[in-house]
């Protein structure tokens, strides 16, 4: 774990100065920010294992700074809020956040969270997410399946790629249009139409590749992802 590389985006100066302090003094390399726009530029500059990431940001809020985070990346981000509600951990959990942590919270149980998260992802390396047959490699941006004759690439645009990569990590949830669109697409997002386009497509080479059923459509509602294998 030492020398791994920790980004703290944190409003709140005691409790960033406080993070800093336990996490330099355990063997992680800490850089901090103060709110979302510098924390997103701190994380394309410095590249982190791993990033606590407030909620509640100035100037870009946490939501915001997660979206962008997720665009193209899979490191590990850890959330934290004072909300507990369901529905808040819940679009912390769809805009895929690993792990979310409530306030005020015990810097011993923050860096153990940050400590499993790092062995179980390798340390800010992207590790391949598997869904029964289907294998996404988000470190070659890349989707194929298992087949008798070994793994069969799956030739997907950007836009299916980022698709079936987020419903991935959460197999088996529902997915709201509206939330594919959050999380998958830039400025305010396609019409629902686009989506559904993109979605059709996306099944149409799953079904190529003998899987079309793992795609599935809630009408009215959205979709998800599963192993139909059991």
């Amino acid at each position: 774990m030492n020398n791994r590389l920790i980004l703290i985006v944190e409003h709140d100066e005691a409790l960033r100065s406080s993070v800093k302090e336990h996490l330099s003094h355990v063997g992680f390399r800490i850089v901090g920010a103060s709110d979302g726009a510098v924390g997103l530029s701190h994380f394309r500059r410095f590249k982190p294992d791993l990033v606590v990431l407030g909620d509640e940001l100035p100037r870009r809020d946490g939501f915001e700074v997660l979206n962008e985070i997720r665009r193209d990346s899979d490191t590990l981000v850890i959330m934290t809020s004072m909300w507990s509600t369901p529905s808040h951990e819940l679009r912390c959990l769809t805009l895929g956040a690993d792990n979310l942590l409530l306030k005020p919270y015990d810097n011993d149980v923050l860096t153990q969270r940050i400590k499993n998260l790092l062995r179980r992802g390798g340390g800010g390396r992207a590790h391949r997410i598997r869904v029964g047959k289907l294998i996404i490699d988000p470190d070659a941006q890349s989707a194929c399946v298992d087949a008798p004759t070994g793994e069969k690439e799956l030739n997907l645009t950007i836009t299916e790629y980022k698709l079936l990569a987020h419903m991935a990590r959460f197999s088996g949830r529902v997915f709201l249009r509206a939330d594919l669109i959050d999380a998958c697409f830039s400025g305010d997002g396609p019409l629902e139409t686009t989506l559904n386009t993109h979605m059709c497509n996306l099944r149409a080479k799953l079904a190529d590749a003998g899987i079309g059923d793992y795609l599935e459509c809630r009408r009215s509602v959205g979709y998800r992802l599963v192993d139909k294998r059991g």
